[in-house]
């Protein structure tokens, strides 16, 4: 039995989940629902193997825990483990590869059509008699476009984009990519185009990139101001791949339509971020990852992660 402590389980389950059983045949596990900074070396003083989803292992962390011979974190994402440090130490890191792809592009569509049909808007006005006490049999709150025939600009085509442009091209739209991949590799119906090109022309830009030293910031006010005053942003990437005042700014000058956003530089945000003021910003709290079935499939494969660790046959390893 490997010795494993578990640090932030609680947005997957609850720490007295039964769920979590699936460790129990091959690790003694010790679950935390949270662990704040100063708590992790004690918990885990003796622990070979650590499960981590948003909780940091940097350096000094690692250092500091010998025992450690495993880090299985609970995400595709792995920047929050130093990996040049977990190498040294001859530590075995391994992520959840591609277990929330179509849950993560419902999602997308999700914002997109909060921000186009205005579902939430009608239902608040509804509860609050605006349908009954209206002189004709429909009423409409502001404008809304038919989807068919826009065009949809995906920056970043790795599983979840090309799940999107499925997604996008079953509902009548055109596709537009920005991506290293050469135009032999994309799906039929699928344009490659420089990020200038996709900017000027997508009705909506959907993020798909990973976070690096490159995308950081990719939309600016330069980008934004190059987009349609009738576009939509959407992103369920990373936070810090958007300039968020930026994008405040263009939300409330009407540099762009609207903007869908399920992350945020940071996370919880601060209550005073401009953008929760933007009526037309559309704001969910990193939930694009998390329905029933992605949760399901994430348990699994971090459980069978750390099995294969355990026998000596590690699989989906970052390090």
């Amino acid at each position: 039995m490997i010795k494993t402590v578990l640090l932030d389980g609680f947005t997957l389950y609850p720490a007295d989940d039964s769920r979590w059983n699936a460790f129990g045949r091959f690790a003694d596990i010790t679950i935390y629902d949270r662990t704040a900074p100063d708590e992790i070396v004690d918990r885990c003083r003796d622990a070979e193997a650590i499960l981590t989803n948003k909780v940091i292992l940097n350096r000094a962390t690692i250092a500091a825990l010998p025992q450690l011979k495993y880090i299985g974190v609970l995400a595709t994402g792995y920047n929050v483990v130093d990996i040049e440090a977990a190498a040294a130490a001859g530590i075995t890191v391994t992520n959840i590869p591609a277990y929330s792809t179509m849950s993560v592009a419902q999602h997308t569509f999700a914002l997109l059509l909060a921000a186009t049909n205005r579902v939430e808007s009608y239902a608040a006005a509804n509860r609050n008699g605006e349908w009954v006490s209206s002189k004709d049999f429909t009423y409409r709150i502001g404008e809304w476009p038919e989807l068919a025939g826009k065009q949809m600009g995906i920056i970043g085509f790795g599983n979840i984009g090309t799940a999107v442009a499925g997604i996008a091209l079953a509902m009548g739209m055109t596709v537009a990519v920005y991506t290293r991949r050469p135009q032999s590799d994309l799906p039929a119906g699928c344009s490659k185009v420089d990020l200038e090109k996709l900017l000027q022309e997508s009705d909506i830009v959907s993020l798909h990139c990973p976070l690096t030293p490159q995308t950081k910031g990719l939309i600016d006010s330069n980008a934004l101001g190059k987009m349609k005053p009738t576009a939509i942003l959407i992103n369920t990437s990373r936070g810090p791949v958007v300039d968020e005042s930026a994008l405040a700014e263009a939300l409330s000058t009407g540099t762009i339509a609207a903007a869908g956003l399920d992350v945020m530089c940071n996370e919880p945000p601060e209550a005073q971020n401009p953008l929760f003021s933007c009526p037309n910003c559309y704001i969910t709290p990193h939930v694009a990852w998390a329905s029933t079935e992605a949760r399901e499939r994430l348990l699994a494969i971090a459980a069978n992660n750390l099995e294969a660790f355990a026998t000596g046959a590690p699989v989906n390893t970052v390090c």
